[in-house]
């Protein structure tokens, strides 16, 4: 092999020069570039999605956790105003539930039940205190009507929730919620004559829940959350978040500008770059959507959203391109001294080869290609004869495999008979014929007498012999042209076109009725069964196909329960 298809197409590729080199060179690492900070661009819109679907998921099981305590007849006892014993023990059955949920959820830092007497008082409240969990005693219960959390969810009806603002928690008592960002879910209470009594509520900790939800996401992603204003209340400079409770307002769209769009309701997620001027040395990519968070009166929603270092996503792009100018000037190098060298014989037996490809996709004719060659063309030529023969062998192979699902696929597997799919379309055809020719036609509906004793006593092997045994013979007692299928377990069904009296399809199923009763010599012993059989007929007994198969089942039934063993014409 005095030159090889590795040498002869490097001569061709090295023609193209060191200019279309570096044009293909350049688009390569402009488009993946590109490529790169849209994937990335795109997986942080999605992983911003998913985080605000699982926050929402959270908000929907705090409101259902709240529903849950509002509903409980404690709830509805203790705001019923009855001051004794068994209203203390309610308190304290309450107040273990309280602390069996706010145990399986670390991020509830406080759960309440307050009542509309005494300007809302406290009756049952829980708090969290680092890892413990205090109850508050009655002493030091607090009046909250004056709070919006209160008289908005006082207003509301049964198995109604109402979801406040986020902001920072200032109510004296919450000791791991204090000056720190909360969402208050509360639910109104029913006492026993139907009208609102109290509330529950619930103080969820913002923090510790993103916390949470984002503990799966790359620690390079860092979590930005603003209210409708567009009010920062997460940032990752915690100095500014929740501005407007110190005085001053920081809003997020005025350093992410497309996040106006989402505030004025006109997008509900956007991306976008923050270059390295406008925020850090590196930039940033950001993805963000809107959230619908509050009551449908208010229509109020937050804005959530992800960023990763700009630095982090066209990192790779960097050493692409540095690798890209080493590989242009190699082979720039390589097609200075090998430009000469290119010949048409590479191209000719390659030709060659495609129209014998393109022949054998179109019409599956093999050609021989040069195989006797000593080079790389030889080998693939050589190749690709086997290809095509192994193709043919394949389809041929297939083509069978086919033929034997599709037998499969309509008939039964024991028995080798027509299956119900099988026989129906059969059936159908068969009626449809009639129906134009005028002809008349029977079917018979055949159910094995003493099967299910022998399928017991003597096991399903032998139950599976008789079946076999008993297909053969009523398939003997029948024209080639008639169909005997098998509808499942020892059910039979016979089809008899061109049926010219009435009283041939009954001799036909007498015969079978006959054969059936023979004994059966199986697996060394001697069984016998009987049949009860009902025939119907087209189209005295049924004009369509499901007609017909109701009155011959309806005639077998009555053969069989006429003692088994014998021949029932429908309507006879």
């Amino acid at each position: 092999m005095r030159y090889g298809i590795g040498f002869k197409l490097g001569l061709l590729l090295a023609s193209f020069s060191l200019v279309a080199m570096g044009i293909v060179g350049y688009y390569a690492y402009a488009s993946g570039r590109a490529a790169l900070l849209a994937a990335a661009q795109r997986d942080l819109l999605t992983a911003t999605q998913v985080l605000g679907r699982n926050f929402q998921a959270n908000i929907d099981a705090v409101a259902r956790d709240t529903l849950l305590l509002a509903s409980l007849p404690a709830s509805a006892v203790i705001v019923g105003g009855r001051e004794n014993e068994a209203a203390g023990d309610d308190k304290n059955r309450l107040t273990d539930v309280f602390a069996a949920m706010m145990a399986v959820h670390p991020e509830y830092f406080q759960v309440r039940l307050i009542g509309v007497d005494q300007h809302g008082r406290e009756l049952v409240r829980l708090d969290r205190d680092r890892d413990k969990l205090l109850p508050v005693l009655a002493a030091d219960l607090q009046e909250k009507a004056h709070y919006p959390y209160v008289f908005n969810t006082l207003k509301l009806g049964r198995g109604q929730v109402y979801l406040s603002d986020i902001t920072i928690n200032h109510e004296e008592g919450a000791h791991a919620g204090l000056h720190k960002p909360t969402v208050r879910v509360a639910a109104p209470v029913l006492a026993d004559n139907g009208k609102v009594r109290g509330l529950i509520v619930i103080n969820l900790d913002l923090n510790g829940l993103f916390d949470r939800l984002k503990s799966d996401l790359p620690n390079a992603y860092q979590l930005y959350l603003s209210n409708h204003w567009g009010d920062y209340l997460i940032h990752p400079n915690p100095a500014e978040a929740f501005g407007f409770d110190q005085g001053r307002r920081i809003f997020i769209q005025e350093v992410f500008e497309p996040v106006a769009a989402l505030i004025n309701g006109k997008s509900a997620s956007v991306v976008t770059t923050i270059e390295a001027a406008q925020q850090t040395a590196s930039g940033l990519v950001a993805a963000f959507v809107r959230i619908p968070f509050g009551g449908s009166i208010e229509k109020h929603f937050v804005i959530l959203g992800l960023s990763q270092p700009h630095e982090n996503v066209v990192r790779a792009t960097s050493i692409l391109g540095w690798k890209t100018v080493q590989m242009i000037l190699g082979l720039a190098v390589l097609a200075a001294l090998l430009a000469a060298l290119v010949s048409r014989a590479v191209t000719r037996p390659l030709r060659r080869m495609a129209g014998a490809m393109s022949l054998f996709s179109k019409e599956q004719v093999v050609r021989d290609l040069p195989a006797d060659r000593k080079d790389e063309v030889g080998l693939l030529a050589s190749s690709l004869n086997d290809m095509q023969n192994i193709i043919v062998a394949n389809m041929r192979d297939l083509n069978e495999s086919r033929q034997a699902l599709e037998h499969l696929a309509q008939h039964d597997c024991l028995t080798g008979l027509p299956n119900r799919a099988l026989f129906d379309d059969r059936l159908r055809q068969a009626v449809s014929q009639a129906r134009r020719d005028k002809n008349h036609m029977a079917l018979l509906f055949v159910d094995l007498d003493e099967f299910k004793d022998i399928n017991d006593t003597c096991g399903h092997h032998v139950g599976d012999l008789l079946l076999s045994a008993a297909a053969k013979r009523m398939q003997a007692c029948v024209r080639n042209a008639d169909t005997v299928g098998r509808l499942g377990g020892d059910e039979f069904v016979v089809l008899l076109t061109h049926v010219e009296m009435d009283q041939d399809a009954v001799q036909v199923a007498e015969k079978i009725c006959n054969a059936l009763g023979q004994p059966f010599d199986l697996d060394g012993r001697s069984l016998r069964i009987g049949a009860s059989i009902g025939v119907a007929l087209y189209p005295a007994h049924g004009s369509d196909e499901l007609a017909l198969s109701r009155s011959a089942d309806a005639a077998m039934y009555l053969a069989k329960e006429s003692g088994g063993n014998r021949v029932r014409l429908f309507g006879a």
